[in-house]
């Protein structure tokens, strides 16, 4: 049996990476593959708690959010629970597994949100996720914070907990930089800030150059 390859969609709130998963599995269908999206937070019971958190559907002491050092161990506990039970088992098949969001998403919005800015928070983060499935490609869609927040509002949802302007902007200077932060890992960044078609083309061009 062929291994499978495990693909990953990062970026910021905005930045279409929930479409553009959609779009390059549609496409890779075409081509006969055989793939399977799925996200993080995932579906599995520790991702179902993690929505409800950002959401503001469950809170902490006080009506305050999970400080991040509780939000980072509960999405590194989710992530291996993805992995063993949903991510694994498909890629064994052969087949091609595409995330939208992983550890990165852990890196840049734990990290950011701790206010420390600095290399600490991402090697802890880092830490935690060690017995993570490494990516076998991390597309990273970069829009400026500006595009993120207009496609935000337009979406009309209600605000989550990540979703306050300041700590966007300090999430696309991390994502740009991104490669630093995750060195053994295959990473290429596109730019996200065209029409959806021509993102998409952008996408799967990355994806084909890795594997062809």
């Amino acid at each position: 049996m062929t291994a499978g390859r495990f693909i990953v969609l990062e970026g910021v709130d905005g930045s279409g990476t929930t479409t553009q998963c959609t779009l390059l599995a549609g496409r890779l269908r075409k081509d006969g593959a055989q793939v399977r999206t799925t996200r993080e937070p995932s579906d599995g019971p520790v991702g179902a708690i993690i929505r409800q958190i950002l959401t503001g559907r469950v809170v902490g002491a006080g009506g305050r959010a999970p400080a991040w050092t509780t939000m980072a161990l509960l999405f590194a506990a989710d992530r291996v629970d993805h992995v063993d039970s949903e991510i694994e088992p498909f890629l064994a098949t052969g087949g091609v597994v595409i995330s939208d969001r992983y550890d990165a998403s852990s890196l840049g919005y734990q990290s950011v949100s701790s206010g420390r800015g600095g290399e600490g928070a991402v090697e802890w983060i880092r830490t935690l996720n060690k017995q993570a499935r490494r990516p076998d490609l991390t597309i990273v869609l970069d829009v400026s914070s500006e595009t993120a927040a207009t496609r935000r509002a337009g979406r009309g949802d209600a605000a989550q907990l990540y979703d306050q302007n300041e700590l966007q902007r300090a999430l696309c200077a991390f994502y740009k930089d991104l490669k630093r932060h995750m060195p053994d890992d295959r990473v290429v960044i596109v730019d996200g800030s065209g029409a959806v078609s021509a993102v998409a083309d952008l996408v799967h061009q990355a994806y084909t150059s890795a594997f062809h």
